[in-house]
């Protein structure tokens, strides 16, 4: 299930590193008796859609949204109750309207856009930790085990799912994103999804790759 959330105008410049404030606004409205930190996140959302760049910041246009998806839809009412109790979210914009969607109707085979990067780590034989993107081999492999961990983790088949590069794209990009002080290096690029419709629905939903729960990963 999937929330579209669309916002207000800003009445101050939104800074470009807002990923930390708009993760505290969804924590706020889960509420006090919030489960999720901690944990891999079987929910996503996305950055800010439909915003208008300038040299300090962005600001959000007229149609400016963005989306939470979660596996749990027990969690998609609590937020938009959490919404309901308080629609302020930060720099002066507020939520003006909520709209909920059922997951689509998918094949066994998906191409999807990103509308957020994806992160995925890795520790070396030192137990030094090493951001993986695409240009590394391994990159579809350790999406493809993050996908599966998470599908176990929901009670859901992990077999002949496959996630990987959409080898065709001419312009994959990396992305360093800064969060908490801490440089992340991300892949934004079309994956690639095979395996059950309801196992790309499921992706669809909680997003790929890590951290998830703090904007990365979502899918478009």
């Amino acid at each position: 299930m999937r929330l579209y959330i669309r916002l207000s105008k800003n009445r101050q410049v939104i800074p470009f590193s807002y990923q930390q404030l708009l993760t505290g606004t969804i924590h706020k409205w889960i509420g006090h008796l919030n489960e999720e930190h901690g944990k891999p996140s079987l929910y996503s959302f996305s950055w800010l859609q439909n915003t208008r760049a300038e040299k300090n910041g962005i600001h959000l246009n007229q149609d400016a949204y963005f989306f939470i998806s979660a596996y749990d839809t027990n969690l998609i009412k609590r937020i938009t109750k959490g919404i309901l109790s308080d629609p302020s979210t930060f720099f002066g914009s507020r939520v003006i309207d909520v709209q909920i969607k059922e997951a689509p109707a998918f094949s066994s085979e998906e191409r999807f856009f990103l509308n957020s990067p994806i992160l995925l780590r890795q520790k070396d034989e030192l137990g030094k930790t090493k951001h993986i993107t695409f240009q590394d081999e391994e990159f579809d492999s350790l999406l493809t085990k993050n996908l599966k961990s998470k599908l176990r983790k929901a009670n859901l088949s992990e077999d002949n799912v496959f996630v990987g590069l959409d080898k065709s794209y001419p312009t994959p990009q990396t992305k360093l994103i800064n969060y908490k002080g801490i440089e992340n290096k991300t892949t934004l690029a079309p994956v690639i999804i095979k395996g059950s419709p309801e196992q790309i629905s499921f992706a669809w939903t909680v997003g790929l790759g890590e951290s998830t729960g703090i904007g990365f990963g979502a899918i478009k």
